[in-house]
């Protein structure tokens, strides 16, 4: 990728965070949960089955986001440049995160490439990257990766761009289904930075 086509995708990347904030209804990072999505699967949410790296299938909806805290973002194994950086950067806010990840934080990645990346490949990038246990990697069908990825705001304005997996959306989406709140914010930002979005979608009891 040339330097030229890898600014504009960082940059494509911060706008889509804000872009996908406006989308959901999110205002100042986090929605008003009065005017939040319900989360069923015929809104924002399509209840496709996707597998598991762990051979386990799930229905997006019921079984990986009602009432839970989030982390989803999109990824392919074969990616250039956006989905390593991403991968190790979501792997220092796994780290920070320490024990809450796959007990009250959930994180997910999904591949755009489902055609090839099976389970046994997406087995070995988590081994490649270091990934720790609670953050699962899924693939569905190449029609249901592209409703899951329409529905929930991961496309470029740019249908070109758009077109192009070197230059898919390097966001990761934040939210708690439970509570009705939401934000997004690009997969390359600080690592605090991060983990201070996933609180803003917590309960205040929590955070306080």
């Amino acid at each position: 990728m040339n330097p030229s086509r890898r600014s504009l995708l960082w940059g494509a990347a911060a706008v889509a965070g804000a872009g996908l904030a406006g989308a959901l209804g999110l205002g100042g990072g986090f929605a008003d949960p009065a005017e939040a999505f319900d989360g069923s699967p015929d809104g924002v949410f399509p209840n496709v089955v996707l597998q598991g790296d762990d051979g386990r299938s799930y229905r997006f909806y019921d079984d990986l986001i009602r009432d839970r805290i989030v982390m989803v973002n999109l990824f392919f194994t074969g990616c250039g440049d956006v989905c390593p950086l991403s991968t190790q950067n979501l792997v220092q806010v796994q780290e920070k995160l320490a024990d809450r990840v796959g007990r009250d934080i959930f994180m997910y990645s999904i591949t755009l490439n489902p055609d090839l990346d099976s389970e046994a490949v997406l087995r070995d990038y988590k081994e490649i990257y270091g990934v720790g246990p609670g953050w699962l990697f899924l693939r569905g069908s190449r029609d249901d990766t592209e409703l899951l990825r329409r529905q929930l705001g991961f496309v470029d304005p740019d249908p070109e761009l758009d077109a192009d997996l070197e230059t898919h959306i390097g966001v990761v989406k934040i939210g708690n289904d439970a509570i009705g709140r939401w934000a997004a914010c690009p997969a390359f930002s600080d690592p605090e930075e991060i983990i201070r979005v996933v609180g803003s979608v917590e309960p205040l009891t929590r955070r306080g």
